[in-house]
């Protein structure tokens, strides 16, 4: 397949990742200074419980907003992070911003309790308080709503619930958001305590808030409505796996690039509501996109189905899954199953030499096998077919040196199911490849 994508940039001594990485722990760093500097301005309590409480309150604010930016999917830190680590840390930033409000509300309600002297105790401070502050019942209603989102983001919770199911009861997020900032609003007096702090906060959480409303609502509603995607053609290319042509308007002016992937939803009248992260599966050539994908679940089985024409509504590109993080002119390419089409379209798009290793069960699992050896032999690469059952490993560090003498010279970009990549993540560590020459992603809407 022909593409009119010009050559990939070379290999950057700054790995755009960790520019992101740092951008990130600065914005964190100079916000927390600057909070921290309002909360003293502001004049301290004399009770030494509620000081603590309120500078909680404070930086669980900060924690929150910083946990929208996250998941805002925006471009710039997308393409560098990627999806999964953005999601990842969205994850355990939630769960500090519970004990963050947890100790919030366990100081002020001991610190209260202490200064009055009334013996009804913290709770029933707490319960005093709702009935006679502004804005402590909404605080409470919006810790109370973000305990269950807790509950349902642990592993145990959220392996149970359907993706769907999770995403709505996450929706109750925006609710806690803006119940806090009433919050901090009526009672918060490092909020009001000058005009450069109300304006410092209202900057923050309009920062916060128009991220995710650019991210994930105007940008892709914008591309959608600008490129009008459809289905071109459904071609079968195994018993369960379909490729899938997409066409539309202006595809050269979107921004896609070899590896990554999109949130495809298939507008039919019983898809329309689903979401699936499907990689392109060839580098993007201006007048169509490829995706492939396994038609094995419930959810995807009607993908073989599809009629031509089928309108689409696609989230994205995301992924940091690109030639934009080589730090080598020469790559190694591992795929395992269906995990091969990122790494097939990376064949197409990476520049250098380039090793390819196919893992599969047995050569009839070998998926776009023809297009690999068809774009191995145009670009000089070596191709390599992996069959067999997953014990032993093939892909054992002495297998991976024999395949690939200079394996620690390359830059490593594996795509498989999660059991064949932690092998292989394993085997790159025994042979001493450098972290920042191994690139992956795990494919997970909610990590």
């Amino acid at each position: 397949m022909t593409t009119v994508q010009s050559p990939p940039a070379p290999p950057t001594a700054i790995r755009p990742r960790v520019v992101a990485r740092t951008s990130l722990y600065a914005v964190l760093a100079a916000n927390v200074a600057v909070v921290t500097v309002f909360f003293v301005q502001a004049g301290f309590a004399s009770n030494t419980l509620i000081v603590i409480g309120r500078v909680l309150g404070l930086y669980a604010a900060l924690v929150m907003a910083f946990q929208l930016l996250l998941v805002a999917r925006l471009p710039w830190l997308d393409r560098r992070i990627g999806m999964d680590r953005l999601t990842s840390w969205h994850r355990w930033t939630g769960f500090a911003l519970l004990w963050t409000l947890l100790g919030h509300l366990v100081f002020i309600a001991f610190g209260y309790a202490q200064g009055t002297g009334t013996g009804t105790g913290p709770v029933g401070e707490v319960v005093d308080l709702a009935e006679t502050t502004e804005g402590i019942l909404r605080a409470l209603v919006a810790f109370a709503l973000i305990l269950v989102i807790g509950a349902t983001s642990a592993r145990y919770a959220r392996r149970r619930l359907a993706y769907e199911t999770w995403h709505f009861i996450h929706l109750y997020t925006y609710v806690a958001v803006v119940l806090a900032f009433t919050h901090q609003v009526a009672v918060g007096t490092t909020f009001t305590a000058s005009s450069a702090a109300t304006t410092y906060w209202y900057a923050v959480w309009g920062v916060a808030l128009g991220s995710v409303a650019l991210g994930r609502v105007i940008l892709p509603l914008w591309r959608n409505l600008r490129h009008q995607l459809r289905v071109e053609a459904v071609v079968p290319e195994s018993d369960n796996v379909v490729s899938i042509y997409i066409t539309g308007r202006d595809l050269h002016q979107l921004p896609a690039q070899a590896g990554q992937f999109f949130l495809w939803r298939f507008l039919t009248k019983d898809r329309w509501w689903q979401a699936n992260p499907f990689s392109l599966s060839a580098a993007p050539d201006g007048t169509r996109l490829r995706l492939t994908a396994k038609t094995a679940g419930a959810g995807t089985a009607a993908l073989r189905h599809l009629e031509p024409g089928t309108r689409v509504f696609a989230e994205g590109p995301y992924g940091a899954f690109t030639s934009l993080h080589r730090t080598k002119p020469e790559s190694l390419l591992i795929a395992g199953g269906v995990g091969v089409t990122p790494i097939r379209a990376l064949l197409e798009d990476l520049e250098g030499h380039a090793v390819v290793i196919y893992r599969v069960a047995t050569d009839r699992d070998a998926v776009l096998y023809g297009e690999l050896v068809e774009l191995a032999h145009a670009k000089g690469a070596q191709l390599h077919l992996v069959t067999g059952p997953p014990v032993p490993d093939k892909l054992a560090p002495r297998e991976l040196a024999r395949l690939v003498p200079d394996i620690g010279d390359r830059d490593v970009f594996l795509c498989g199911p999660p059991p064949m990549m932690n092998a292989v993540l394993r085997s790159l560590g025994d042979l001493g490849v450098p972290k920042q020459q191994i690139h992956f992603e795990r494919f997970s809407l909610a990590g």
